[in-house]
């Protein structure tokens, strides 16, 4: 099935689609059709207890993909099922573990002639939706498609869940793009590790750094995850995040640390006046109270006027401290200025023609200049 690639990775939010939207804008570019879908839809804005899913069911990830490539409704794929502890529980009780008759329809459909190129996004890990019977695994060889991976890069060791990729997928594994590499790293990554990788039988398609933009979270995905009280500023809610700052020192180290971050998310106590007010004029996304109090009136006014808006939570600076970090890296590419960024990305650090050729685009690939 030579018009359709599956995009998987080893771990969730490793990547996965920023790196379709930058296949997919450069196959558009030669003048293919490009489709695209998520066999198993893991990111939709839906609850179990309103009422029956939507129909048809497009995951939010293809719906965003779909909005910022221009493509036509007919050509975002619906997911055969949900990921979800609902809908798992469910699976489960049936004893249910095949992908039925779905999965039967969308190979057909991939096999027409005049189908186009097909991009479909496994789900976040090499296993993750066996209860489905849609895993990346069981998709490449129910689908006999070809899988490219992205992998996210740490140190050597990383290099172990790309040898049980390679176990498990065999010769329909076409390859990896290595990506958060610490930018000071890529150089001999490129030249030392990926030789090496080469020599195991992967092939890298790309070596990309990490992108604090990439990494970055809304100030309203902040406020859903501390459950946080909005006190001003409520229309810059989806402001970008990008580093963290703990206002616990005295007010001149404050001053002088703020002023060498960026877009930050400052965490300081309800009572620090003069961390407060230091930190709106610096590069502030959103200023976080925590614990008991208010703040002063003359503060929501400093905020308001600097539209840097102001969150009360109830819970202690560690805690909120803990709930930010663990949003970095773990939230969905659904903004426009991260998809700009992630075209930019993939352009200048993968070889697409590289990897065009080896999953049977060849006629697709872009000429060089």
């Amino acid at each position: 099935m030579g018009s359709t690639l599956l995009i998987g990775s080893c771990e969730p939010f490793s990547g996965k689609s920023a790196l379709v939207l930058g296949i997919a804008r450069h196959l558009r570019s030669a003048g293919a059709r490009v489709l695209f879908g998520k066999p198993l839809a893991t990111s939709l804005d839906w609850e179990p207890g309103a009422g029956t899913p939507p129909s048809p069911l497009i995951d939010d990830d293809v719906r965003f993909v779909g909005e910022t490539l221009g493509l036509e409704e007919q050509d975002l794929l619906p997911s055969l099922h949900l990921l979800s502890a609902h809908s798992g529980k469910q699976r489960l009780a049936d004893g249910v573990l095949s992908a039925g008759d779905g999965l039967d329809q969308l190979r057909s459909s991939l096999q027409q002639p005049d189908s186009g190129i097909t991009l479909l996004e496994a789900a976040g890990s090499l296993h993750e939706g066996l209860l489905y019977g849609l895993s990346l695994v069981q998709l490449a060889r129910d689908l006999d498609a070809p899988v490219v991976l992205v992998h996210l890069w740490e140190d050597s060791r990383s290099v172990d869940a790309l040898l049980a990729a390679q176990q498990q997928l065999g010769e329909r594994l076409r390859g990896v793009v290595l990506n958060a590499v610490t930018p000071d790293d890529v150089e001999s990554l490129e030249r030392n590790v990926v030789p090496a990788l080469q020599a195991l039988g992967i092939e890298v398609f790309g070596v990309m750094p990490r992108s604090p933009l990439l990494r970055s979270v809304t100030v309203g995905e902040l406020v859903r995850r501390l459950d946080a009280r909005v006190l001003c500023c409520r229309e810059k809610l989806d402001l970008l995040v990008e580093t963290l700052s703990i206002g616990a020192m005295n007010v001149n180290s404050a001053m002088e640390f703020f002023r060498r971050r960026r877009n930050m998310a400052v965490v300081t106590g309800a009572d620090r006046t003069d961390i407060q007010l230091a930190a709106l004029e610096a590069s502030t996304q959103c200023l976080i109270l925590t614990g008991a109090g208010d703040p002063l009136p003359q503060l929501i006014s400093r905020a308001d006027e600097l539209e840097v808006p102001l969150l009360k939570v109830e819970q202690d600076t560690l805690g909120t401290v803990e709930v930010i970090e663990q949003a970095f890296g773990h939230v969905r590419l659904h903004e426009a200025v991260k998809a700009t960024y992630a075209f930019r990305l993939v352009e200048e650090h993968c070889r697409l023609n590289d990897l065009f050729k080896a999953v049977g685009f060849d006629a697709l690939a872009i000429p060089s200049n």
